[in-house]
């Protein structure tokens, strides 16, 4: 089997390195830049290189390219630290979500600002007291008339400041077991009774957010999907979340800095340097399974488990590697102090490996 890129994935791949040495040198270098890296104009300009919407159909104005040349994209701007967090929530999920279950109307209406480069959407999945277990979620939307009245809140809402689009995941019906009843709606970020609250973590990051919904009215034809039976399309859209490439190179910019500055005339050093090289290509293959969809369904679970892991390993490798200068405050330390972060968004290891254990491996759940 020849595992070679071709000649036009190596010439895309150079074309994306350059781009993305290009925007770290105008915008900035961002650890996690997928996440923490928000630029308008970084994502526009991605729009004018076709590299928005890639793998979608030609018939919802995609690029209709195979998924591994989203993948080449995505690795070279992640791993150089390019600012495409504006984009990267609506390219890898709210987008292909509409695509497979959104209406005509919601197509035509939020797709083309999605591949202009022009609307940012955040996730309203997580809740203070339904992190991981999202069928246990208690923000309802009730039906009154044509329009939907959303009333809880929602926790750990990346850009919940900045989105202009909130794709929420709530309960249309308290009735049955907590996986039914469960909605996803789109809900504009200005419509009255949205009030969100910036979390600043240790880091100094703030895209993390709080927000509330109190009495908040959006149209009924703003449900994706068919109502109280959004519990797959919410699963479906972990699957593409947790198998990314930007779960395995988000700090792929660091080990660079240390590697240049680690003692490699040291044979343990070289060890450790050769372990986190297996890491990358070992990780690389299971995104790309996924990418193709030769995995076995859920294996996302361990896929996220491994990159997110092997990120920890780079961290701690490059605070080893430059010693008391990791200590100064500074992008370096920066991406140290965030790398537990990389374990436990989009769902825990802990919790990875329950999802492995009991959906894949068909272990048996412990009695409680």
């Amino acid at each position: 089997m020849d595992f070679a890129w071709t000649p036009e994935q190596t010439t895309l791949r150079q074309r994306a390195r350059d781009v993305a040495t290009a925007a770290v040198e105008q915008y900035g270098r961002s650890n996690d830049s997928w996440i923490n890296g928000f630029s308008r104009d970084f994502a526009k300009e991605m729009a004018g290189h076709g590299w928005i919407g890639m793998t979608w159909s030609p018939e919802y104005g995609g690029g209709g390219q195979p998924p591994i040349n989203r993948l080449i994209v995505g690795e070279e701007l992640i791993s150089a630290g390019a600012p495409i967090a504006a984009i990267w929530f609506a390219d890898r999920q709210m987008g292909p979500t509409l695509i497979n279950y959104g209406t005509a109307d919601q197509q035509a209406e939020f797709l083309p600002g999605i591949l202009a480069g022009e609307s940012t959407w955040c996730i309203g999945m997580s809740e203070p007291d339904a992190g991981s277990d999202l069928a246990s979620l208690t923000t309802t939307a009730r039906r009154d008339g044509d329009e939907f009245v959303i009333d809880g809140q929602k926790i750990w809402t990346s850009f919940g400041e900045l989105a202009d689009y909130c794709y929420l995941i709530c309960r249309t019906d308290t009735e049955g077991p907590p996986h039914r009843g469960i909605s996803e709606i789109i809900v504009p970020m200005d419509t009255p009774g949205i009030e969100v609250r910036p979390i600043t973590d240790m880091t100094t990051n703030r895209h993390f957010c709080e927000v509330w919904f109190s009495d908040v009215r959006v149209p009924v034809a703003n449900l994706v999907g068919v109502e109280g039976s959004a519990f797959k399309q919410t699963m479906a859209q972990l699957e593409h979340e947790r198998g990314g490439i930007d779960r395995l190179v988000s700090n792929r910019a660091l080990y660079e800095i240390a590697f240049e500055r680690a003692d490699r005339s040291d044979p343990l050093v070289r060890q450790q340097i050769a372990a986190i090289e297996m890491g990358y290509r070992i990780g690389r293959i299971l995104v790309i399974r996924e990418v193709l969809r030769q995995a076995p369904k859920g294996f996302s679970a361990a896929t996220k488990c491994f990159c997110t892991e092997h990120e920890i390993r780079v961290a701690n490798f490059v605070a080893q590697s430059l010693g008391a200068d990791a200590t100064l405050w500074g992008e370096v330390t920066h991406g140290i102090v965030y790398a537990p972060g990389y374990t436990i968004m989009g769902g825990t290891s802990n919790i990875m490996r329950n999802i492995l254990g009991e959906r894949v491996l068909g272990l048996p759940r412990e009695p409680r």
